[in-house]
């Protein structure tokens, strides 16, 4: 088995907190590729922000994640169940498994897919979804404010913290688009999706038009940043806060620290199906 990085569960808390939301026509856009809507599994769930957004459009969703400090702090629902289980473990889907063979409809993975054993997680999504499955793999990279708000935050994750990132992050700068991927792909097409969406972003490239939408102050802006392993990896290394080096620049660019600002964090997509 793969060595499992845990990168969160020591601050599980404030990444329950802080972390952006998943636009709902984002889960009405998958949900739409899908027949029948039984069962989705999703893998990597942290918080369950994800699972909590499948659960208004499927009967059952089983959430895995091999942090059990992460699923403290998931938000319980009727027809979500959550276990602590790794998502490359072959036992997991199995006859007495958690997941049992060509069951599901829907695998979602949400900011986690980078973390993974590759070959060992798709063995995995192969044998769990039905003929026609869908497995559906997202990242958001940098939240965008606007130009000033945007450059300090840019230079602050190249410079001060990027050292501190694990390699694999690199999966995210590049947008999913580098990361293996070995399904039959269905591409995201804005000509093709209503251009009314409130979570769109036109200007991101490609990958999809969806994004998570949020209303932050200043403080919870920084909160954010603050839930970022690199943060957390400076701050155990160095001893010192790395925010320390951006809040007087945000302060100013920012404006009243009351004032709710609109963020867009943009999200890239990879959707693909089995046997369809």
């Amino acid at each position: 088995m793969p060595e499992f990085i845990d990168l969160f569960s020591h601050h599980a808390a404030l990444y329950a907190k802080a972390r952006p939301h998943y636009p709902p026509e984002l889960f009405e856009y998958l949900t739409g590729l899908c027949t029948p809507r039984s069962l989705a599994w999703d893998v990597g769930t942290g918080n369950g922000q994800a699972a909590l957004g499948l659960a208004a459009h499927f009967e059952r969703v089983i959430a895995t994640d091999a942090s059990a400090e992460q699923l403290k702090h998931a938000a319980p629902h009727v027809r979500v169940s959550y276990h602590v289980a790794t998502a490359e473990d072959p036992s997991l889907v199995a006859a007495d498994g958690i997941i049992q063979p060509a069951s599901v409809d829907l695998v979602t993975i949400a900011q986690a897919l980078h973390w993974l054993e590759f070959d060992a997680f798709y063995s995995n999504v192969r044998r769990a979804l039905r003929p026609g499955g869908v497995i559906a793999a997202w990242c958001y990279t940098l939240p965008r404010v606007d130009a000033r708000i945007d450059a300090v935050l840019d230079a602050f994750y190249h410079g001060v913290t990027g050292p501190y990132w694990e390699p694999r992050r690199r999966y995210i700068d590049e947008r999913f688009a580098t990361i293996p991927f070995p399904f039959a792909e269905l591409n995201p097409s804005r000509d093709r999706l209503p251009m009314t969406m409130p979570s769109m972003v036109k200007s991101e490239g490609a990958g999809s038009p969806f994004a998570c939408r949020s209303e932050w102050t200043l403080a919870e802006y920084l909160a954010y940043i603050e839930s970022w392993s690199a943060v957390q990896k400076y701050r155990r290394e160095r001893g010192s806060d790395p925010l320390d080096s951006i809040r007087d620049d945000l302060s100013r660019a920012w404006g009243d620290l009351a004032q709710r600002r609109l963020v867009l964090s943009p999200i890239h997509l990879r959707v693909g199906a089995v046997n369809r």
